[in-house]
């Protein structure tokens, strides 16, 4: 029945925004109309435009930091993961997630819940599948001027494929760990009915160098566009994902750092493989109507709807003797079953008013979730040697107790306006404004239990300047604001149900150069982002205690050279300096904040030769980074080293990667609440793809 009411709030709002376009279009009529043109992104390492600000709008012309990792750059990577394709960006790094979804920290603030497809928010707790991603954006600092609620370091957009035209492609790889993975890009276009189709898919499966771990993966993305190239189009898509595979958190820490046992060596289930699972499914539709009704209007309304499951079991540290030197393990059993639509109708509009030049947007956003959570009762299953772990053979079905079966509704109601206001001379100023109504609601149904909700309204500002003195260069300064309620990923609980949202601040400076008729982009940015009323979560007993003021300084550059038939090269490094300096806690003032360095640095470079050959290379450079918001476990620095060798004969591009040349030992990624759940990072593997072109 939402989902129903929602469709006709959509279709009435549509209705209405249409007429009164036409009626402004009617009025209109004598004007003569200019040449279409039409942005996009060029093929190559250096991105021309970007979505980010809802509006075909030129880097350069949006007062904030944002990276474009394109199709070319993980094509070249050979990027299997969200994961792989972030480690380009400067400023993030990456989490444990729980075992089982993707999970950045942004800045130094977590983006759990700041990931979004085509611009609609996709924040179900899963891993995303690239086959049918055209490029990733990372938009930096608070975005809840656009986007609703969170973003406090930033979000992270997948642009999807869309049927651009006629391709047949077939990918295969196969590498170290007996990993396989297969991928079909199949898209027509046809220039007489203005109709096209693509439909993307990829299976996988994985070894891995961890002890039992092993991942099963199925995806498939259809898309139907209608009227390419005219004034009316409609995009229809959709994306399955059925993702399974071993939970894993990694190893524990002893005296301060992660304990040095073989990469290899799990801490779970003897039988993980049944009993330490994470099985996710999502299905999501999307579809967008777009109508323009002249040079300078236009209209677009996006609905979105998606169904994510969840069955997970996990056997875990939760403990560690320091004295006799053993772990306790722990397991549990927790299933989500979720679903919500979404609906975003934007207008766009040129116009000219007392000698400038704006180009304007307005939006409302409608959005329900029904977000259901079930968590079995946890016991501890062993305690064992740190360094030589005897593994307990667990049966699921014995967990079977519930401490939660709850439903927690969401509603969003959304308006938004944004204006990029030229003055000339090289003088343009880009201010925004959103205003959100977020009612949460939960079903707690528990016996004894009662229920719980909470209503939050909020003002989300942007104002950015900006001096752009030639084609080449621009200069901005700018404010936003954002806000996190207490429960937007999560259920609402007793202990933060009466807790106000967190507000995250941002004040930042920076620079972006386009050089060489647009072969080389650089960006530069320097920022201070303050995020008050930060809470944390136990990963075992999931009790909710606060953190504090979290207050983040920091510097980033970032670079692509695109020379395409010579050197092309991608590159990046941060510096942020993250610190609480209030907190409720005392011990925590002066902490900085976990999983993030305070220097880390990137390059990955590619050199053609003769056109049908090249060779490449990179290199990730991460600094030390605290465990726990205590500070009392560092995961030590690191450098890795890849390279990557590729061929073009006929048809085909046989390429060959290969990852950790030095065989470094490393910890990739901690959970960033817990001091002992860190995940360490794969040895030297290779992995080769045959690519065929039709």
């Amino acid at each position: 029945m939402k989902f129903r009411q929602g469709l006709r709030i959509s279709c009435v709002f549509t209705g209405l925004t249409f007429s009164a376009a036409a009626q402004a279009n009617e009025s209109d009529e004598d004007q003569q109309r200019a040449d279409i043109i039409v942005t996009g992104l060029r093929d190559g390492y250096v991105p021309q435009d970007t979505s980010a600000a809802k509006v075909a709008l030129p880097l350069r012309d949006i007062p904030q930091s944002i990276a474009v990792v394109p199709a070319e750059v993980l094509r070249d990577q050979r990027a299997l993961s969200l994961q792989d394709a972030v480690r380009n960006v400067p400023g993030v790094t990456l989490a444990s997630g729980d075992g089982q979804r993707d999970e950045f920290r942004v800045r130094g603030f977590t983006a759990i819940a700041d990931q979004f497809v085509d611009g609609f928010r996709d924040d179900a707790l899963y891993y995303r599948d690239l086959s049918n991603v055209d490029r990733v954006e990372v938009i930096k600092g608070p975005a809840a001027v656009l986007y609703g609620r969170g973003s406090s370091g930033g979000l992270v957009n997948r642009v999807t494929k869309k049927p651009d035209g006629n391709i047949t492609a077939l990918v295969l790889s196969a590498g170290s760990f007996d990993s396989y993975r297969g991928e079909l890009d199949v898209g027509r276009l046809d220039q007489t009915s203005n109709v096209g189709f693509r439909l993307t898919g990829a299976i996988e499966d994985n070894g891995s160098f961890r002890e039992q771990q092993f991942l099963k993966r199925f995806a498939l993305a259809p898309s139907l566009l209608i009227g390419s190239g005219q004034d009316t189009t409609i995009l229809l898509q959709a994306d399955y994902i059925n993702d399974r595979r071993l939970m894993d958190l990694g190893v524990p820490a002893l005296n301060g750092r992660p304990v040095d046992v073989p990469r290899s060596t799990y801490y779970g289930a003897a039988n993980a493989r049944d009993a330490d699972l994470a099985h996710s499914e999502v299905l999501s539709q999307r579809m967008a109507v777009t109508h323009r009704f002249s040079d300078t209007l236009s209209l677009r309304n996006g609905f979105n709807h998606y169904r994510y499951t969840l069955d997970r079991q996990s056997t875990i540290p939760s403990a560690v003797d320091p004295v006799a030197q053993t772990v306790t393990l722990e397991h549990s059993r927790f299933d989500r079953d979720e679903e919500g639509w979404s609906n975003q109708t934007e207008l766009t509009q040129k116009l000219n008013l007392l000698g400038t030049a704006h180009t304007i947007l307005y939006g409302f956003e409608i959005a329900h979730q029904s977000k259901g959570s079930q968590r079995f009762a946890g016991r501890t299953v062993a305690v064992t040697s740190i360094f030589d772990p005897i593994l307990p053979v667990v049966d699921n079905d014995s967990f079977n107790t519930f401490t939660d079966n709850s439903v927690t509704r969401l509603d969003t109601r959304g308006l938004y306006v944004q204006d990029l206001i030229d003055f000339g001379h090289g003088i343009k100023a880009m201010l925004g404004l959103r205003h959100d109504w977020f009612i949460q609601k939960t079903d707690r149904r528990l016996p004894g239990q009662t229920d719980l909700a909470r209503t939050d309204r909020n003002w989300s500002p942007r104002a950015g300047l900006l001096f752009q003195p030639d084609a080449a260069q621009s200069y901005y300064v700018s404010w936003s604001r954002s806000f996190q309620p207490s429960a937007e990923t999560f259920a609402l609980a007793a202990n933060n149900t009466d807790i106000e949202p967190e507000q995250t601040t941002n004040k930042e400076v920076g620079a972006k150069y386009t050089l060489f008729g647009g072969r080389l982009s650089v960006q530069a940015a320097a920022f201070i982002l303050r995020r008050t009323g930060i809470k944390g979560t136990d990963p075992v007993t999931q009790r909710i205690f606060p953190i504090g003021t979290q207050r983040t300084r920091g510097v980033e550059l970032s670079a692509t050279l695109d020379l395409p038939e010579n050197f092309r090269a991608i590159a990046g490094y941060a510096h942020l300096d993250t610190r609480i300096t209030e907190s409720a806690t005392p011990s925590l003032v002066g902490k900085r904040a976990t999983l993030t360095p305070l220097n880390s640095a990137s390059l990955f470079f590619t050199k053609t030769i003769a056109t049908r050959y090249g060779f490449g290379g990179g290199i990730n450079y991460v600094g030390d980074r605290w465990a726990d918001p205590a500070n009392t476990t560092v995961l030590p620095s690191y450098v890795t080293l890849d390279a990557l060798a590729w061929a073009q004969v006929g048809p085909v591009r046989l390429q060959l990667n290969a990852y950790n040349l030095t065989n470094k030992r490393y910890i990739i990624a901690g959970h960033g609440t817990s001091p002992i759940l860190n995940l360490p990072g794969a040895p030297r593997s290779v992995i080769g793809t045959a690519r065929f072109s039709f």
